[in-house]
């Protein structure tokens, strides 16, 4: 895998808006896995026309099986889908990629130089470029990016943050995220909270420093029912609950447990702890007259997938999403159960999965790239709001429109 930085800049519409969707869609392609991003920066029009807006910078640095050719027609498909249009040179442009370095490659024809002919010369480029990468070394110039960077005025290259404002659709309510440490958890944790929720995390082990932090073991059932206690007492009460936890024996030493130890880890886990809690919980917002529920099944629990994994994981997110339809019955109307059944997410698994699946995801998946756990926690805000409120007892595909 050789590692490529790219520059990135908007001028035009959504600046912010357009570098963070386009590093997801960098982080969500397959073959690529992004290593690092630089902060955002606002820069002055360099060479452009009159009239010219301020541009948004920033630096990638990522992973990539491609040759720097082929990379390069990928930032350009990207680019065109953000409707870059290609006129007159340094126009202001909605996205612009660079390929600034590929490895020490050099490469000099019509269609492509690396490194970039003017990498050198823009402040806009190097000051976050040194950002993640200041010890590497342009090719030619035989000079590190830092040494560059130092050599040039940076005075007109200012910070910006690179997050928009929170939102403000959920503020106040109470929520609980189980299995919320990483992945898919962690993204639905850090998107209820950026929508103004107050927010109970989740985890196998305790953080002694973070009181919106509850330890339980899900293995054991009674490490379950002391939790439903303890978050719904530490709040008052709970608006919201997505009930996330999950085994992971794709990675780490539960890959090499036996098909009958996985089994049982994801009964207890994934469907016995998640049927618990949601009973108990659900029955306690009923009682008190409001509440939303969110479950997590698998898309391809309802199409199959050959393999242990596949029997594994069909049997158990099966039972979920089935569990979810019948409980939605019975707790309304005063409480919403829905479930989100992810396709193919690159969660940690994915980050290294090896390039027959990274070929199988882009094959299996109409939109072609990765789903990200953002996109699930997106998925997971929206069935907890009021815009939702006339959806329950729904399993929500996010797998890029696998429909088979």
């Amino acid at each position: 895998m050789a590692v490529a930085h790219i520059g990135l800049g908007a001028n035009l519409g959504d600046r912010r808006g357009s570098l963070l969707s386009a590093i997801r869609r960098l982080r969500a392609e397959p073959g690529l896995r992004v290593l690092s991003v630089s902060h955002f920066y606002e820069t002055l029009p360099v060479d452009c026309p009159p009239g010219s807006e301020p541009f948004l910078n920033a630096a990638v640095a990522l992973e990539s099986n491609r040759s720097p050719q082929e990379l390069l027609a990928f930032l350009h498909r990207v680019e065109a889908a953000f409707g870059r249009e290609r006129g007159a040179t340094n126009a202001p442009r909605t996205l612009d990629l660079d390929l600034l370095l590929h490895d020490d490659l050099i490469v000099d024809s019509p269609e492509l130089r690396v490194p970039h002919p003017r990498m050198h010369e823009r402040a806009f480029v190097l000051v976050p470029l040194a950002e993640i990468a200041p010890d590497a070394v342009h090719p030619v110039l035989r000079r590190s990016v830092r040494d560059l960077r130092d050599s040039l005025p940076t005075t007109e290259v200012k910070p910006c943050a690179e997050l928009p404002h929170a939102g403000t659709q959920l503020r106040g309510l109470k929520t609980l995220v189980t299995g919320s440490t990483s992945g898919i958890g962690l993204a639905i944790a850090t998107a209820f909270r950026h929508e103004g929720a107050d927010v109970l995390t989740h985890g196998r082990s305790s953080r002694a420093d973070d009181s919106r932090h509850l330890f339980a073991d899900f293995t054991d059932q009674l490490h379950v029912d002391r939790l439903a206690n303890e978050a719904w007492g530490a709040l008052g009460g709970l608006d919201f609950v997505v009930l996330n936890a999950g085994v992971d024996t794709l990675t780490g030493a539960a890959a090499r447990w036996p098909f009958e130890s996985k089994l049982e880890d994801l009964l207890e886990v994934d469907v016995k702890s998640t049927m618990r809690l949601a009973r108990t919980l659900g029955a306690r917002m009923k009682e008190r007259g409001r509440g939303s529920i969110v479950t997590i099944g698998w898309d391809q629990a309802e199409t199959g997938m050959d393999g242990d994994s596949g029997q594994l994981f069909s049997a158990t997110k099966a039972a979920v999403m089935a569990f979810s339809r019948s409980l939605a019955l019975s707790l309304a109307p005063e409480v919403r159960v829905n479930c989100i059944a992810p396709g193919w997410i690159r969660t940690a698994w994915g980050e290294t999965a090896s390039e027959y699946w990274q070929e199988r995801v882009r094959r299996e998946t109409p939109l072609g790239m990765w789903g990200l756990p953002e996109d699930v926690a997106a998925a997971a805000v929206w069935l907890s709001s009021s815009a939702a409120a006339f959806i329950s007892g729904q399993t929500i595909r996010v797998n890029g429109g696998a429909v088979r």
